[in-house]
């Protein structure tokens, strides 16, 4: 708490401009995007997995998915994208509501919805905070699969030292500052 990590999960993120320094996201230096430019760079190039799921409640687990297509201005699900429901474990959930998943099916659901537009960064925010030990080791298997399988860029923000060791790399951060990489 208090180490930066959610301040720079939002400027990668595009959610706020850095104040200084640049941050390249495919190339584009996020501090001289406009807000409009950041959002559709969100969009288009960041899927964001959350702690919370955040799904729509009265949509189904395919509607949650489709959304972030259609807000994306997408229409067809990218090649592969089948075989990733598969990994996901959720192809034979996807006409359920959320209220009708468990957790670690929700989370799976919002992976998906994060993937759906093939974004260049995946950022997950402590995606297993709220998942039992069985359910958060799945959701840390499938990221390290989806990475090692398709080579989807993936940062993870953590205090569990678990979920941290099903990375490659590690960064740790205290009071805004990186002291081991």
């Amino acid at each position: 708490s208090g180490s930066g990590k959610s301040t720079l999960f939002h400027i990668l993120g595009g959610l706020a401009p850095p104040s200084a320094g640049e941050v390249l996201i495919d190339g584009a230096d996020l501090r001289k995007l406009s807000e409009s430019e950041r959002t559709e760079m969100r969009q288009k190039k960041i899927g964001f997995v959350f702690q919370k799921y955040n799904l729509l409640p009265t949509l189904t687990a395919r509607d949650n998915i489709e959304i972030a297509q259609a807000l994306a201005g997408l229409t067809t699900h990218p090649p592969g994208f089948e075989e990733t429901l598969q990994l996901l474990g959720i192809r034979g959930r996807l006409d359920h509501k959320p209220r009708a998943l468990s957790g670690g099916e929700q989370q799976r659901v919002a992976i998906a919805r994060a993937l759906v537009n093939q974004p260049a960064i995946l950022l997950a925010d402590e995606p297993t905070g709220n998942l039992d030990t069985e359910n958060s080791n799945a959701v840390l298997n499938i990221l390290r699969d989806l990475n090692k399988k398709t080579h989807q860029t993936i940062l993870m923000i953590t205090h569990n030292p678990e979920a941290a060791a099903f990375a490659d790399r590690t960064v740790t951060m205290r009071d805004g500052k990186v002291i081991a990489a």
